[in-house]
């Protein structure tokens, strides 16, 4: 069976560009016969950047909750916190005495911040040596990436390689990189990539009042309403037809093209289509941040699981290191 696995930010609620273009794929990927997913919410790397600790627990569960109220169903897929799985820690640590020094500084991640040094911390700068942990710890054959990780999964490979060659064992799978160049890009309200970076992304959980006044945000040109507009320059109509049957898209198309249809009517049908293209997720996701206790309970029986997998290869690699 082929095992995937996919880290999971833990910076705050999956905003829409992230659903379609991340969270849904990998669900239906999840219930693909034949493979074997984990995911893991990235907490620990979050600390690079996130200090406080009530914030961090509020991202983990809102992005958990999300997940879950999405469709990943937790008896197929394991989804769980990297935090939980202390061994990821101390794998880490035997896989940093093999990354050379030389290798690491050449990691976009420290690169883009060298500059100043103050603000580098010894986590960042071994941040690709965490990851290597996180994926050759569950003997994984495939990581999905994007071209901005790539690097860092050749890093993964490369060390695998070296402690195979040392110890002269397979003792770790070597992962394959998987890229989609169709992976969805999401416009946000101001046409740039839906990101949390430019502040420009909608927040599909938000109650019904700012999501409105969300969607009315969305920038769009100065036409008059009588004339005719060219629906693949509108933000507005890029966003409703990832949402939209072919159908409906074709009739919103035609409306921009002939004229007296506004920008607010086509945000209106946008609006309307968010809540009712995601209305059950909605509600399963506020059930879930109102009962984190349920949140944790999905979370720890997938742990234990995972738990179970991260000793059998410790035990290994322990053993081809000499501490076993």
């Amino acid at each position: 069976m082929k095992r995937i696995l996919t880290g999971i930010q833990s910076t705050g609620i999956p905003h829409l560009g992230n659903i379609l273009g991340a969270i849904e794929p990998a669900i239906r990927l999840a219930n693909t016969s034949g493979t074997e997913c984990l995911y893991f919410i990235a907490d620990l790397h979050s600390l690079t950047t996130i200090k406080d600790a009530e914030t961090r627990l509020a991202n983990v569960r809102s992005v958990a909750a999300a997940w879950l109220a999405l469709g990943l169903d937790p008896e197929k897929s394991l989804l769980y916190r990297q935090s939980k799985i202390p061994q990821v820690t101390e794998l880490s640590w035997y896989l940093g005495c093999f990354m050379p020094f030389s290798r690491l500084s050449l990691a976009h991640s420290f690169k883009d911040k060298s500059d100043n040094l103050g603000d580098v911390s010894a986590g960042l700068f071994t941040y690709p040596v965490l990851m290597a942990a996180d994926i050759l710890l569950y003997d994984v054959n495939t990581v999905p990436v994007g071209k901005d990780q790539l690097q860092h999964l050749e890093f993964t490979r490369d060390v695998a390689r070296r402690i195979n060659h040392e110890y002269q064992q397979e003792l770790f799978v070597v992962p394959e990189a998987s890229t989609d160049e169709r992976v969805m890009v999401v416009p946000g309200i101001d046409g740039r990539k839906m990101s949390k970076s430019y502040n420009n992304f909608v927040d599909i959980f938000l109650p019904e009042k700012k999501l409105k006044k969300k969607i009315n945000s969305i920038v769009t040109s100065s036409t008059p309403v009588e004339e005719p507009k060219d629906p693949d320059t509108c933000n507005v109509f890029r966003l409703y037809e990832l949402l939209a049957t072919p159908e409906a898209t074709e009739t919103m198309k035609a409306n921009y093209r002939n004229g007296g249809y506004g920008y607010g009517a086509a945000k209106k049908a946008l609006f309307e289509l968010i809540l009712d293209t995601y209305a059950d997720t909605r509600t399963t996701y506020d059930r879930y941040v109102n009962d984190p206790a349920e949140i944790d309970r999905v979370l720890e029986k997938c742990e234990q699981n995972v738990r179970e997998r991260a000793d059998r290869k410790l035990a290994e690699v322990r053993k081809a290191l000499g501490f076993g």
